[in-house]
């Protein structure tokens, strides 16, 4: 049956049971799609995040970019081409973007603030499960949704060498981490934490992610959180029956979230120091919001 449909029909219907693929195909207007590829070098000293794209506005004027934040600088740079050069593949996660090559198993960067290879060892995606094709589980079927998300990998490790800024940096033994957004725009508010320096002693990530969602003329507080430790991965999500609870302090730029699902609770207390770099967030598929990421 699904061999009847168009090209473009399949190849999302297919994407659906794998949130790391391409899902736009097909799409002209009011749509962005995004993934965000985060760098650790094995020293901790340089931190950088990656974040190829597509966004068609409300017009159905289409541009491609890749977003650069260097998070121990607090530097930013957004690089936009023709919507031409983006060119994704249908059965895998891999982009092809002027140059530069992002992938599930590396990329291949060649950008004014970064150019090199790096490959991707010990990849972890988030669970598939029928009824549930990754972190947003059956919120993954419901057409209307403002923004999807997807985890590509929580937690790997790099092997090779870039060019930042003139300087070669060696990035073999350092972390990864991906994860990706599609969809009209952006919650009108949100919190997003990630980490994969919990451990020394075994991989380990924390992610989370608290959102206002529309929904049905009115919104709900949605929240997808993971803890992944000593190789178990701790499930904290609306749709599986967890509870949150979230205090904003933002005189001292500080956060605390308690998830509850029985028999486990985890307590999170992030405060925000230093700077931030300056992102750009797609609103009703145009790149025209702004987002504060710190370290």
């Amino acid at each position: 049956m699904a061999s009847l449909l168009p090209t473009h029909l399949l190849h999302r219907w297919r994407a659906l049971w794998h949130p790391e693929r391409y899902h736009g195909w097909g799409r002209k207007r009011r749509y962005f799609e995004g993934w965000y590829v985060r760098l650790v070098s094995p020293c901790e000293q340089y931190a950088l995040a990656l974040i190829p794209g597509i966004a068609m506005d409300e017009q159905g004027h289409s541009k491609a970019f890749v977003q650069f934040l260097d998070g121990k600088a607090c530097r930013t740079a957004y690089h936009e081409f023709n919507a031409t050069a983006f060119r994704p593949a249908a059965d895998a996660f891999r982009v092809e973007l002027d140059g530069s090559t992002f992938s599930g198993t590396g990329l291949q960067l060649d950008l004014p603030e970064v150019k090199g290879t790096l490959q991707y060892e010990n990849t972890t995606p988030w669970p598939s499960r029928l009824g549930a094709p990754g972190i947003m589980g059956w919120y993954s079927f419901v057409p209307f949704m403002e923004c999807y998300h997807g985890i590509v990998s929580l937690h790997h490790r790099l092997r090779g060498q870039l060019t930042l800024y003139g300087q070669a940096v060696d990035f073999t033994g350092g972390v990864g981490y991906m994860e990706k957004d599609w969809g009209r725009s952006f919650p009108s508010s949100w919190i997003w934490l990630q980490c994969n320096h919990l451990s020394d002693a075994s991989p380990a990530c924390l992610m989370v992610s608290v959102a206002r969602i529309p929904w049905l003329g009115n919104h709900f507080v949605g929240f997808l959180s993971g803890l992944l430790l000593n190789g178990k991965l701790y499930e904290f999500t609306t749709y599986n029956g967890a509870k949150a609870r979230v205090d904003i302090k933002e005189e001292e730029r500080s956060v605390t979230l308690h998830f509850r699902r029985k028999p486990y609770e985890m307590r999170i207390r992030a405060q925000q120091e230093g700077g931030s770099g300056t992102l750009l967030s797609p609103l009703s598929g145009a790149m025209a919001g702004k987002v504060n990421e710190s370290l």
